[in-house]
């Protein structure tokens, strides 16, 4: 998860993406239909699995991710895609946790069924996750992860190496949402900040990313601290980074926490912006930090949904469609992945007389997809990560997330606005 001074927002933008993350019990699965079939016809049963955390802090961002999926498979049933095949969802309830999801993802892979799955959430978790798709061969793609040892391994900068290539993703990594964060800070003439991550495999990454980036444009940090994620009370670690004076405060972690983290440095006397990444941004935060979180910053993946045509139509559909959450930060993503693994599966299904014999080539034909999406022109490089590199600054104002700043990066690692 989830997850930059002011500019204009690129609004008509050719790459469209989210402004950024059903019920179960622990591990539960709940398989839906997903619509009619088109014009009929189908006799056989294909599934797109949907690992997330449906319960718990982050379901907000997990609901978001389950019914973008359903509505892309109703979609895709609807226009009969993959013809003589109906399209269903199974979803499992990973919580947020990685031993959770360990769990959850063998139940997914063990159905015979599954052709492809959208998760995880959390890159803790999909550590976890992709070790069991990778051995059953079945697709990952995940509209949240933003670690980018998840695709290029250990030493992600200087020796990028594949890990899994089961694995995919419509959202882009640390590596990008870290060096526009410390350029978003730059542009507001801050020079100093503290940071505070939460030990997770996001939260530690994010803030070493941006440690790097902010440090080469000449900014000092002041003071890096942890917290315990389990933990509620963060006057200590406030106490620690206050004497150092930060012109702000750089988070990484979720919005579970840092929402009461802005508040308590507040009240304690820390009067400055928390910033964090996509992890944060959700209306969540907001409502746990209360007034305190005025002024705060995030950066998350992509463009404003609500600023693009392809955007707009998405919402318009998912908000016909009736579903009980929003979409939330990930839902344009999740919406993608799924209909990343629909398009492969249209070309390996054609011939196959079950879900498994095609689970081989499906891996393969992920590298050949390529469509416009509601994030963008969806497609995949070497490494499983996405082509597009899009990221946008916000600020809580009024009790609101608004845009300031969205950027592209190019192939030749240089930021600049979006086409027109």
């Amino acid at each position: 998860m989830h997850q930059r001074s002011i500019v204009r927002i690129g609004v008509p933008l050719a790459v469209a993406a989210l402004a950024l993350s059903a019920c179960g019990s622990r591990g539960d699965s709940g398989t839906s239909s997903g619509g009619g079939t088109g014009g009929g016809g189908a006799t056989k049963t294909v599934k797109v699995g949907i690992i997330a955390p449906l319960s718990g802090d982050l379901s907000a961002l997990g609901k978001g991710i389950q019914h973008s999926v359903e509505l892309a498979v109703k979609e895709a049933n609807e226009k009969n895609k993959i013809p003589g095949w109906k399209l269903e969802t199974v979803a499992a309830d990973d919580e947020g946790k990685a031993d959770v999801g360990k769990n959850a993802a063998t139940k997914l892979a063990a159905d015979k069924d599954l052709i492809g799955v959208v998760g995880n959430l959390n890159s803790s978790v999909s550590q976890q996750t992709q070790p069991i798709f990778q051995a059953a061969r079945i697709v990952q793609v995940s509209p949240a992860n933003t670690g980018p040892a998840l695709t290029r391994g250990p030493d992600p900068i200087n020796a990028p190496k594949r890990q899994y290539d089961t694995f995919f993703r419509t959202c882009t990594t640390d590596l990008v949402q870290g060096a526009f964060a410390a350029q978003f800070l730059k542009d507001q003439n801050v020079t100093n900040v503290a940071t505070i991550n939460d030990k997770k495999t996001y939260g530690q990454g994010l803030v070493d990313a941006f440690t790097g980036d902010f440090k080469k444009l000449g900014g000092t940090v002041v003071a890096a601290e942890t917290i315990n994620p389990d933990e509620s009370n963060y006057g200590p670690v406030v106490s620690k980074v206050a004497p150092s004076s930060p012109q702000a405060v750089f988070y990484g972690g979720e919005y579970p926490q840092a929402g009461p983290l802005s508040q308590q440095m507040k009240a304690g006397g820390l009067n400055v912006p928390l910033i964090g990444g996509d992890g944060i941004f959700d209306p969540k935060y907001i409502e746990l930090a209360g007034a305190a979180s005025n002024g705060d910053l995030a950066t998350s993946v992509g463009a404003p949904t609500e600023a693009t045509a392809a955007g707009k139509a998405f919402l318009a559909a998912y908000k016909a469609a009736g579903y009980a959450e929003p979409s939330a930060a990930y839902g344009g993503y999740s919406y993608d992945a799924a209909n990343a693994i629909i398009t492969a599966a249209s070309k390996t299904l054609a011939s196959a007389s079950d879900v498994k014999s095609a689970r081989e080539a499906t891996i393969k034909e992920m590298i050949n997809v390529t469509f416009d999406g509601v994030t963008g022109k969806v497609g995949f490089d070497e490494f499983g990560d996405t082509k597009v590199k899009v990221i946008t600054g916000y600020k809580v104002d009024a009790g609101k997330w608004v845009a300031v700043k969205t950027l592209l990066l190019s192939t030749d690692g240089k930021w600049g606005d979006l086409p027109q």
